[in-house]
């Protein structure tokens, strides 16, 4: 059984991926960056995980809140469900994708037998479309690529899996309201509270002062670490090809204020965009310089991307301050 007449969105964030593809379905057409900022997606976290071996280094604001945040700025319906029971979960999701309906999930993609590099990471999404007798048919990032299926074993323990971010088999829809959205007032309105929660963090290891507070903790972890070579290579690949904390969310920041710059000729919009472009850059330069660190083992470089890291704070709290004045 397969959702008939869905169109895929085709994305490099699983969040954004899966959503769009929700959001094709209703009709709504938006490119993955204006997804992103319409989510107030920017964000950034530092957090020692016990699971983890190394920090996680995360880009983004926490899971659940973009989906939640976008669907609030168009106005839709989100439906979000749990269950601890692995078999309501399952009856759930299929009763809907047998009524048309794709279906976002939020799960652990070390069990996704698509994964090459499976690694344990709870706040993962997709979308599902359908299923047969022994797989799931699942919309995942181009990365991941894109149209792909899982046994339906692994999808089960994919979604009940404990730990950091994780859910209780969780499952949402979108649906439409009475009330249209208007783009430009849910541009405004997002970016506004964007900015306000990057520039007001709750704790020190997030927002622009979570990214001040990584320049000392990356010297920690060099020195801590019994795998540098392994670690380094890993954090600098999730961060610039899974995006977790480094350029892919602040290009699609940086993408996303170019569009709304276009759309609304506001002079803020198009300074954060120019700000955008040299941070996005920045945080290129970090992850290459962890993997030279994986390479050499050289504190040199360690003490390079600390110093970067405190550049971007400074630049992103600067044009943050301007952006929450549109």
């Amino acid at each position: 059984m397969k959702v008939e007449d869905f169109k895929a969105f085709d994305g490099q964030h699983c969040e954004t991926t899966a959503t769009g593809t929700l959001l094709r379905q209703l009709g709504i057409e938006l490119s993955e960056p204006m997804l992103f900022g319409l989510g107030q997606g920017l964000g950034f976290i530092f957090w020692n995980m016990k699971t983890m071996d190394f920090p996680f280094i995360g880009g983004r604001v926490k899971p659940d809140l973009l989906t939640e945040n976008l669907a609030r700025n168009l106005n839709l319906k989100l439906i979000v469900k749990e269950t601890s029971s692995a078999q309501k979960a399952w009856d759930n999701v299929k009763e809907l994708i047998d009524h048309g309906q794709v279906v976002g999930l939020k799960l652990d993609c070390f069990h996704l037998e698509y994964f090459s590099r499976p690694f344990h990471f709870a706040g993962h999404y997709t979308a599902l479309y359908g299923y047969d007798n022994d797989d799931a048919f699942l919309v995942d990032t181009k990365q991941q690529g894109g149209l792909v299926k899982t046994s339906l074993k692994s999808l089960a323990l994919a979604r009940a899996e404990k730990g950091p971010m994780s859910s209780k088999n969780l499952y949402y829809t979108l649906h439409k309201t009475d009330k249209a959205y208007d783009l430009k007032t849910a541009i405004t309105n997002a970016i506004r509270n964007n900015a306000i929660e990057h520039i007001n963090p709750p704790i020190t290891n997030i927002g622009y002062k979570g990214i001040y507070k990584t320049s000392a903790e990356i010297v920690k972890w060099f020195k801590a670490s019994k795998d540098i070579e392994g670690e380094f290579k890993t954090a600098a690949m999730l961060m610039e090809k899974a995006g977790t904390g480094g350029a892919l969310f602040r290009n699609l920041y940086r993408d996303f204020l170019r569009e709304s710059s276009d759309l609304l000729k506001i002079d803020q919009l198009k300074t954060g965009h120019e700000a955008f472009v040299e941070i996005a850059g920045l945080w290129t330069s970090i992850a290459q310089l962890f993997e030279k660190v994986s390479e050499t083992k050289d504190l040199k470089y360690i003490e390079q991307a600390a110093a970067i890291l405190k550049t971007i704070s400074t630049k992103e709290k600067k044009i943050m301050e301007i952006l929450v004045t549109i």
